[in-house]
């Protein structure tokens, strides 16, 4: 057995991978996973968390709901809230207009070759090609302080994924469609999908999981009084 990573690399390391192998990921895996992450802090040890996890026929469920959604109302949204805020302003803006360009440099796609973005803009819909997705849910009635708890868990997820060789890719672009994938999955109110997570093997030679976004200076988001 491999040495436990630290959490240091775990967070290092990890990345949002966005290219597979289709190599399987078994369920006691997952269920290890979900068994560490479920230590995450939450107030008042709520535990707001709900999540699906999907393989097999039930992942190709999901899928086709969406593409077919897709194919009728390609620019709906059935989420409660905007996945940026409108008119996204700095330094925030140029920070995603920056990782963006970068990862279809990466790729060799050029800004022009709308069809190519596009097209890659579905894959998300299949998990860039990852054997296992998970969704996550909250009772609708929770309010700002659950979702951020709820953040807390499946980043908890991600770094324990990371300690055990796996990669993930957090999914926000299931979040227009969460009304198409509660139904698929069966998750009724008052319970709400709020997005996905991509889970497998990473495929390292792939370009795009080269990227690497930058990250701001601690100067730029930190203050310390006091000392």
């Amino acid at each position: 057995m491999a040495d436990p990573m630290s959490v240091s690399d775990a967070l290092k390391t990890r990345i949002s991978t966005r290219a597979f192998h289709d190599t399987s990921v078994s369920r006691e895996e997952i269920a290890e996973i979900l068994e560490t992450a479920k230590y995450a802090a939450s107030g008042g040890n709520l535990q707001p968390w709900k999540v699906i996890v999907v393989a097999g026929e039930a992942r190709r469920r999901v899928i086709d709901a969406v593409k077919d959604k897709l194919s009728k109302d390609p620019f709906g949204n059935e989420a409660d809230f905007p996945v940026y805020p409108e008119k996204l302003w700095e330094p925030y803006r140029s920070r995603r207009f920056e990782v963006g360009e970068d990862m279809y440099a990466l790729m060799g796609v050029p800004r022009e070759d709308k069809a190519a973005r596009l097209n890659w803009l579905m894959q998300n819909y299949e998990f860039f090609g990852a054997p296992v997705g998970l969704f996550f849910a909250i009772d609708e009635r929770m309010n700002k302080n659950q979702w951020a708890h709820l953040g807390m868990f499946m980043m908890s997820i991600a770094l324990a994924a990371q300690d055990k060789g796996l990669a993930t890719c957090m999914q926000e672009a299931w979040t227009p469609h969460a009304k198409t994938v509660a139904k698929a999955l069966g998750v009724d109110a008052p319970y709400v999908v709020y997005c996905g997570m991509a889970l497998g093997h990473a495929d390292a030679d792939a370009k795009v999981n080269q990227l690497r976004s930058k990250r701001a200076e601690l100067a730029e988001f930190a203050r310390f009084d006091g000392f």
